[in-house]
């Protein structure tokens, strides 16, 4: 039956901070939804935390509330806009934890407000571990064996009765979070403590563990009909054991009989049937490898990570579906937007491959623990299309910014037989490397396969590919046309070619790839999405496509449009996020208002960017130089650009330099002499402006040379980077050799290490728009930590609260200095330190920055947009927003970083240069303290009262110890009790603040261990001069704290600001909640 006529404005719940587990995918999802929403002539209103998504855009939703996701928030929202409906299943977990908060509270029976596409009890069947199983006894469906419990001792003999190796899994958790295999008693008593402790209704599911079956997912869409299809199916190369989020990923499955795969089809169509399920579901399967013995592992009532893979791979919009199916429409009325002509209900063929590739935050964290199982790691991911696994695999390696052109992983080639035979046996993100490796030196499939698991297929496949690599390098400059041409087809670079075969020149000059589209249907109708990936057999079906549009646009007699490429960012990391897709989105839709045709280039599948509808073309490629080219000799366009898509983009500007393709904007030279430390000074210099002194090294005799030259403390770090990688800040001689000791080992010394004299001052941020003559700076930012904290790791705030009008003038004026010196045209961040009143400038990046997103929507200013229109050609002065300084908008945004430390073991919690955080929230309120508060509750920061027996810990660095005293005292005036390692004790005592000494990790019980792991410890403060090796004890004792779930601040401002927030009156009850969507655009 067509649309519901009762639903006429709905609250989309989104899903909050990028965190790992819960990434880009749900902006993409929510996005689409809005936009389905939204042409159906509903109202909608939208919460989501997150201000760098473009689903937070006033563009894209009627209301926007940026504010924190509690259940009293929702409440207060729903009170206020009264909607009719809630649309729970596209905010991932949050999203649905949210909505079965509101049902349990009773909160939706008293107001008749209704939970679309699924009701609580569908929810609770599909995410209580009890439930779900009943449900799956009754449809016969097979599952591992296992049972629920709620405390460790039944945890433990349930063990005993199932026997170990086990799983722990908490109810209601995602992305794997607490849970993990444990092999004995030891392991299960801490694992299954943890999972106790972080499931919201305190329960763990054990389970057998079935680790080396074959994990396989389906996606499904069911209708309230009961139409159901299924969208896709896909396999994981790794065996069970490993989180679908950390495998590599083909789509569809490669590796299973028809039986089977009709088999497994079926089940999901059940299960999703009787569940009840309206939208789109994701089920996992477990099933052994020559046997058709399978069991359900689990089912995601809601739109995953893997629907937003599974839409890419198959180009079904399964958002849009799902939204359209929630509102009442079946899979019969809706039509197929790829082909224009099907609809729904008709489920998509593939004639090609998919790939997907993790991409894992270890080379920034070099001491991590890399190992693999349950828990999720990945930050992101890329995916690849080609028309055989291998040209897919190896588009998929290249496209992972690890610097790698083919699966040979250095490190690997160095050890005997023997020892890659050993590390096979370890799970970790380098382990398909070292499976190549094995292949490569003629270790037979059955011992790979009796290790790993992995399917004889893919280690056919990747047999084929090591020995095409190996065939290469047999050539000894002399290649024929067809062995080069074979090596194309599966995926080499010519690069790489080169450098196997020892040729300088190539056999075949200028052999270009095709490029195949995207149909869904396996091209048995025409579609009219233009999609594609690149593949050397001859086809293209771009620039046929290009050639009937354009002869279309010529009969009617329309102008050329200008052709521009646009590249997008790649995959999510730690320090380039969701917030430069938000940048390339805003560009496109600019472009395109402004009579371009846009075309994009990007590899993730989780992004708006990479929607089918977003670009004029999109090209799923990888984005390094080859590919690009390939690009342009198919499409040729007028023009590029790459200040959008954070560094990934800016490496390929000097590329695009010396092919000759006009880079739209702030010109590439430009980019060179900001990032380039010697240019960069003689511009200062030409500007007169102050910096910190500094020098360039290579060794390490010069790094102790320069040291002592400027003087300690120093800030080291590598050039050309982005998100401070591998930064450090040296207090001591020891320090500086233990960098470049690490340093040398990370990364090849083609650019060289920057030393600088370490400022300690406030930082401050500025984004400007310039035209070539004029600037627009819509805010200037002021972070909360001082100096040496990553600008992404520190809470940060709009309008700036402590400085003088003398201080923003100077830094007004600078900025303007550097657009003109610079000929920047677009975006342009700056970085000062403010120190004793005087202004010194810390780097300077010609392209958009990650507070972008952020800035546009706190002052209404579309920077974005601007910035493009500036690339045009256009002027600031003819677009209504003046130049120089905006005015302050009428309240204050406070952005709050947030981590994702309990799932990455190993890794140092404390602040540094380096940044850590993966994502962040927002708190807009009148003043800064309330925004403050906001954004801390946001960010999850939990306020407590203290109880009669309630403590803090202290144990902090020499330099720190005179600040903390005043902290140390508001806290023992609230009720705390005040425990400290011997020096933070002593210190705080002699300063006539009351402390219990406690001894520390390496000292003999009980000691700070005991002390945490009793439950009396609210917050713990701990900064230490070094860091980031895990063996010392100040970083064991902060991820114990992590483990615990325990508030650990690592740094002095960010200390002051909690403690003021406690001190106050913490409850948001009179903080007025703001309309983002309403504030500058009257509707």
């Amino acid at each position: 039956m067509p649309k519901d006529p009762r639903i006429k404005k709905v609250l989309v719940i989104g899903s909050g901070p990028i965190i790992i587990g819960q990434a880009a995918e749900f902006d993409y999802s929510g996005t689409q939804a809005c936009r389905a929403l939204k042409a159906e002539g509903i109202e909608t209103v939208l919460l989501n935390s997150n201000p760098a998504t473009i689903m937070t855009d006033p563009d894209v939703a009627d209301h926007v509330y940026i504010e924190p996701m509690t259940l009293e928030v929702v409440e207060r929202i729903l009170d206020i806009e009264k909607p009719d409906s809630v649309l729970p299943n596209l905010g991932g977990q949050m999203g649905l934890n949210l909505s079965m908060e509101l049902a349990r509270s009773g909160y939706l029976d008293r107001t008749g407000i209704r939970l679309l596409a699924c009701k609580p009890e569908t929810i609770d069947r599909a995410e209580d571990r009890e439930l779900f199983k009943e449900t799956m006894e009754k449809l016969h469906q097979p599952i591992i064996p296992s049972e629920v419990v709620e405390t460790l001792e039944d945890a433990l003999a349930c063990a005993d009765r199932i026997g170990y190796p086990v799983i722990v899994r908490p109810a209601f958790t995602m992305g794997g979070t607490g849970g993990g295999i444990c092999e004995n008693k030891a392991k299960l008593i801490e694992i299954g403590t943890n999972g106790l402790r972080l499931s919201p209704i305190h329960q763990i599911l054990v389970e057998k563990c079935i680790a080396g079956w074959k994990e396989i997912e389906y996606e499904v869409m069911r209708d309230h009909k009961g139409n159901v299809i299924t969208v896709c199916n896909m396999e994981n190369l790794d065996p069970v054991g490993i989180h679908t989020g950390d495998s590599v990923v083909v789509a569809p499955s490669q590796t299973l009989t028809d039986h089977e795969y009709q088999m497994l089809r079926t089940a999901a169509l059940d299960i999703i049937t009787e569940l009840g399920i309206e939208g789109g579901c994701n089920c996992q399967f477990a099933l052994k490898p020559d046997s058709f013995d399978y069991a359900v592992i689990e089912v995601n009532p809601r739109v995953s990570r893997s629907s937003a893979l599974a839409s890419k791979a198959t180009g079904y919009p399964i958002a849009k579906v799902a939204t359209k199916i929630a509102i009442g429409y079946t899979l019969d009325e809706i039509t197929n937007d790829v082909t224009g002509k099907t609809c729904a209900c008709f489920e998509p063929a593939l004639d090609y491959i998919v790939v997907k590739y993790p991409k894992w935050p270890f080379d920034k964290f070099v001491y991590a623990d890399k190992s693999l199982g349950t828990q999720m790691m990945a930050t992101g991911e890329v995916m690849s299309i080609g028309n055989s696994f291998e040209a897919a695999m190896m588009k998929a390696v290249s496209s992972i910014e690890l610097g790698m052109d083919t699966l040979t992983h250095k490190p690997f080639e160095e050890l005997s037989d023997d020892e890659i035979v050993d590390h096979m046996h370890v799970q970790d993100a380098e382990r398909v490397f070292c499976v190549y490796e094995a292949l490569k030196r003629g270790i037979d499939h059955e011992t790979i396969y009796r290790i790993t698991k992995i399917d004889w297929w893919f280690l056919d496949k990747m047999q084929h590919l090591a020995d095409l690599e190996k065939g290469l390098a047999k050539c000894e400059g002399v290649l024929s046309v067809a062995q080069y041409k074979e090596a194309k087809k599966y995926g080499f670079q010519d690069k790489t070619i080169k450098r196997l075969a020892k040729v300088d020149k190539l056999p075949v000059e200028n052999y270009r790839a095709g490029f195949k589209m995207v149909d869904t249907c396996a091209a048995e109708f025409s579609a009219n999405t233009p999609y594609f990936y690149s593949t050397y057999d001859g086809d293209n079906e771009a620039a046929e496509f290009i050639a009937e549009k354009e002869a279309k646009a010529a009969e009617k007699g329309e102008p050329r449009k200008k052709k521009v490429l646009v590249f997008g960012s790649g995959p999510i990391r730690i320090g380039q996020g969701i917030e430069f897709d938000y940048c390339s989105v805003h560009c496109v839709w600019t472009l395109k208002k402004h009579g371009c045709e846009a075309i994009l280039v990007n590899n993730n599948p989780e992004t708006v960017s990479t929607d089918f509808d977003t670009g004029d073309r999109l090209y799923f490629d990888p984005l390094n130089p080859e590919s690009v080219d390939n690009i342009i000799a198919t499409e040729k366009p007028d023009a590029c650009v790459v200040q959008f898509g954070g560094q990934t983009a800016i490496k390929l500007a000097k590329h695009m330099d010396e092919i000759g393709l006009p880079i739209l904007g702030t010109p590439a030279d430009a980019i060179d002499e900001a990032e380039d430390r010697e240019r960069f000074d003689e511009l200062l210099e030409r500007c007169n402006i102050p910096r910190a002194p500094g020098r360039t090294v290579f060794d390490l005799e010069e790094a102790l040379a320069a040291a002592d030259e400027i003087g300690l403390p120093v800030l080291m770090r590598p050039s050309y980077v982005l998100g401070g990688q591998n930064m450090i800040v040296a207090y001591t001689k020891a320090d500086v050799i233990e960098y470049m000791g690490v340093i040398t080992e990370h990364v090849d010394m083609d650019h060289p290490v920057l030393l600088d004299k370490y400022i300690m001052g406030t930082e401050c941020e500025v984004d400007a728009i310039c035209d070539g003559e004029n600037y627009l700076i819509p805010g200037i930012m002021e972070q909360v930590e001082r100096t040496g904290v990553h600008s992404g790791d520190s809470i940060c705030v709009y309008p700036a609260q402590h400085l003088t009008q003398a201080e923003i003038d100077t830094m007004v004026d600078y900025t303007g200095r550097f657009a003109r010196e610079l000929h920047v045209t677009g975006l342009v961040n700056v970085q000062y330190a403010v120190s004793n009143g005087k202004v010194y400038v810390i780097e300077v990046n010609p392209r958009s920055s990650r507070t972008v997103p952020y800035i546009s929507k706190v002052t209404g200013v579309p920077m974005v947009d601007l910035a493009v229109r500036c690339c045009l050609g256009e002027k600031l002065t003819d677009m209504g927003y003046g130049t120089g300084l905006h005015p302050n908008a009428p309240y204050v945004a406070v952005k709050v970083p947030v981590f994702s430390f309990e799932k990455l073991h190993g890794v140092d919690t404390q602040f540094g240069p380096e940044m850590k955080s993966t994502g962040e929230v927002l708190g807009i309120a009148p003043n800064f303290h309330d925004a403050l508060l906001k954004g801390l509750i946001g960010a999850g920061y939990t306020f407590k009262t203290p109880g009669p027996a309630s403590c803090c810990i202290f144990t902090v660095k020499d330099s720190d110890k005179p600040e903390f005293v005043d902290i140390a005292w508001k806290l023992k005036s609230m009720g705390y009790k005040l425990y400290g390692t011997s020096g933070t004790c002593a210190w705080l005592n002699k300063h006539m603040v009351p402390c219990n000494e406690v001894r520390n990790m390496s000292g003999e019980a009980p000691n700070i261990v005991d002390l945490l792991q009793s439950g009396l410890v609210d917050y713990v403060f701990s900064t230490s001069a070094k860091g980031r090796d895990p063996k010392r004890d100040s970083v064991r004792l902060r991820r114990k704290a992590v483990e615990l779930s325990i508030p650990c601040i690592t740094a002095v401002d960010t200390a002051n600001a909690l403690v003021d927030c406690l001190r106050s009156d913490h409850s948001m009850k009179d903080i007025p909640l703001v309309d983002i969507a309403t504030l500058y655009h009257k509707k």
